[in-house]
């Protein structure tokens, strides 16, 4: 077991084949990495279990996962819980699942279960988990000092999408209650689209039913409910008074008179010559939705005549601008020909101007078109309307002749009035329903507000503004190229650019493993001090380092070149220049009063890292390493 140090850099130094890189994926890899990335040959065959032991505001918890053989990765894990937890000797079975690990990891570190875009298949905008923190605990060999990579595992497109919609939450411009924000306005949003189609459809119900209203009023004339020499009057609201009068007369006293029943017989006489002026109204709009569908073909037709005309006559052009220009080298026409070409380049123009004037006629064709349509569909409209009275007048009218029945006919009337005005009042949109749909819309343009797209970028950049004032004060500590060039994030890349002068390089655009190196130790230190000057923040308080002195690391010399357990040396400017990264981390550990923990996998031994306050050393792996001899 390898104890690392809380508040300190701990260090474990070592020749190469020792197993220092496989720290990071074993770690990985018990926190729930997807597949086993442990390098397979001695650590992978002499172990059946990996686990690791983090404590928690909750206590310590160690979570160990069986080593997966033939498959990608193993879903065996083991969890124990506790104040103190003695990891045993040997691990029987397992305990918990992955997801359920997963799931307490998640809820360790205070992470919103909301996705980023409610509703969204898109898988890089699915809720923020503990697997995506990784990207800025890790930086392992091969990230850190790779001028195209910035963050662990982030040369995958899965983990690159999913990083780049992270970004924001972790640097706090989206935050859990704005999570819950965007998810409460979808399902405001969703029943406010359902009550306004229910007011529209309420609303089509109502028109429709107005519309049949009218006659219903004149029915009840007829059939006595009211005075026959009641005038049913133009405006809604009054008729609806009227039926409702209606309905509170006595129909053992309603004796249909001819006099009522002329109510009816003088509006289906109006309504026929109205349904007679909007047939005529009808056939002439058709007419003339016809001539200009013809009109406009024959617009298209002489347009075309017009361009064959002018390409024929532009021959006309060329020959004058011939003769005037070079008279000498062409054939000298006579008068007679220069009055002939003139006239054929005035007609020239005369179908240009015409040219020119087309699509003005063409335009209000379609102006005139249009409005004869919505011309059309209004006598459409207005003509159903009228029929459809008529029919309700004409079948009731001569019900209404049949005497015999006439009391049970005006029961049954009064029968379908009163659910008729039941459906009103329900369809009515001056009820409650107009009053939920403002206060949905209300509560709609606060939700926006609050979630502004322009204010989460402000925030964004204000955080970025604070990292790179981080990252700009130790780029200094380091040995980089341009000390005095700071940097910035960029979200959209994931890497950093430098900003010198009037110019902005990317990392990639830049050389020297010594600055690639510099550039992320210094992002990487200024984004844990951001991460840790937000109270409980959901990224750990950790760092890895896996060979941070790489970029530096000398050729062995020729003497030794074949034995393998000796390290290199190194000249004084190397040891120089990886100090100054080992003495940045002992700073760092002291602004941060021991709330971040730094380890450090590398070749370099004491008289590199030596004497430094807040440096820890684990082990020394130098005929040793990971795995004990004794387990092989």
């Amino acid at each position: 077991m390898v104890k690392f140090e809380p508040g300190a850099v701990n260090v474990i130094s070592g020749a190469s084949k020792t197993g220092k890189s496989s720290v990071i994926p074993i770690i990985d890899y018990c926190l729930g990495s997807e597949k086993c990335a442990i390098p397979v040959g001695v650590i992978r065959e002499s172990c059946s279990w990996f686990g690791v032991l983090v404590d928690t505001l909750e206590g310590q918890k160690l979570i160990a996962r069986r080593e997966p053989g033939d498959l990608k990765a193993s879903g065996d894990i083991l969890l124990l819980e506790g104040q103190e937890i003695e990891p045993p000797p040997i691990i029987q079975q397992k305990n918990q699942t992955v997801e359920y690990v997963k799931a307490v990891l998640n809820r360790l570190s205070g992470l919103s279960n909301l996705q980023f875009e409610p509703g969204s298949e898109d898988r890089f905008k699915s809720r923020p988990s503990f697997r995506d923190l990784m990207a800025f605990l890790f930086q392992p060999q091969n990230i850190i000092a790779n001028p195209d990579v910035m963050f662990f595992k982030a040369d995958t497109t899965d983990h690159r999408e999913k990083l780049k919609t992270i970004f924001p939450y972790v640097l706090g411009a989206i935050s859990p209650e704005l999570l819950q924000a965007r998810h409460e306005l979808d399902r405001i949003s969703r029943q406010l689209r359902r009550k306004e189609g229910e007011l529209k459809a309420r609303q089509a119900s109502g028109a429709s039913w107005q519309r049949e209203g009218f006659a219903w009023a004149r029915l009840a004339i007829e059939y006595g409910l009211l005075p026959a020499h009641t005038v049913v009057p133009n405006d809604w609201p009054s008729t609806v008074d009227l039926l409702r009068a209606a309905m509170q007369s006595d129909t053992r006293s309603a004796t249909p008179t001819l006099a009522s029943m002329d109510v009816i017989m003088a509006r289906l006489t109006e309504l026929r010559g109205a349904e007679s002026k909007l047939v005529m109204e009808l056939n002439q709009s058709r007419n003339r939705l016809h001539e200009l569908r013809r009109l406009d073909e024959s617009s298209d037709s002489f347009r075309d005549g017009l361009y064959v005309q002018r390409d024929r006559l532009g021959l006309s052009r060329w020959i004058r601008e011939l003769v005037t220009e070079r008279p000498a080298a062409v054939l000298e026409p006579s008068d007679a020909g220069r009055a002939r070409i003139d006239q054929l380049c005035q007609a020239l123009e005369g179908i240009e101007l015409r040219l020119r004037s087309h699509p003005a006629i063409t335009e209000s064709l379609g102006r005139e078109t249009l409005r004869q349509r919505e011309a059309v569909e209004t006598i459409l409209a207005d003509l159903s309307a009228v029929r459809q009275e008529i029919r309700t007048l004409e079948g009731q009218s001569e019900e209404a002749r049949k005497v015999t029945t006439r009391g049970e006919e005006i029961s049954h009337f009064r029968g379908r009035l009163q659910e008729a005005l039941r459906l009103y009042e329900v369809a009515d949109t001056s009820s409650t329903l107009n009053e939920e749909i403002l206060a949905l819309r209300t509560q709609v343009e606060g939700l926006n507000k609050l979630i502004s797209e322009h204010e989460i970028g402000r925030k964004t950049e204000n955080a970025l503004d604070t990292i790179q004032s981080i990252s700009s004060r130790l780029v200094p500590e380091l040995d980089g190229e341009w000390p005095d060039a700071p940097i910035r994030l960029n979200i959209q890349d994931l890497t950093v650019k430098v900003i010198r002068g009037t110019r902005d390089d990317f990392l990639w655009e830049i050389g020297s493993g010594a600055n690639w190196l510099a550039y992320h130790v210094a992002l990487t230190l200024a984004l844990q001090g951001y991460f840790l000057s937000k109270p409980n923040h959901p990224v750990p308080g950790l760092l890895i380092y896996d060979q941070p002195s790489q970029v530096y690391f000398p050729t062995r010399r020729a003497g030794k070149a074949l034995e393998e357990d000796l390290d290199p040396e190194w000249n004084n400017e190397d040891v120089a220049a990886v100090r100054k990264v080992f003495a940045l981390f002992d700073h760092i550990i002291t602004r941060t009063t021991g709330r971040l923990q730094i380890i450090v996998l590398d070749h370099a031994d004491e008289d590199v890292w030596g004497k430094l306050a807040n440096v820890h050393h684990v082990e020394e792996w130098r005929g040793k390493g990971l795995v004990p001899a004794e387990w092989g």
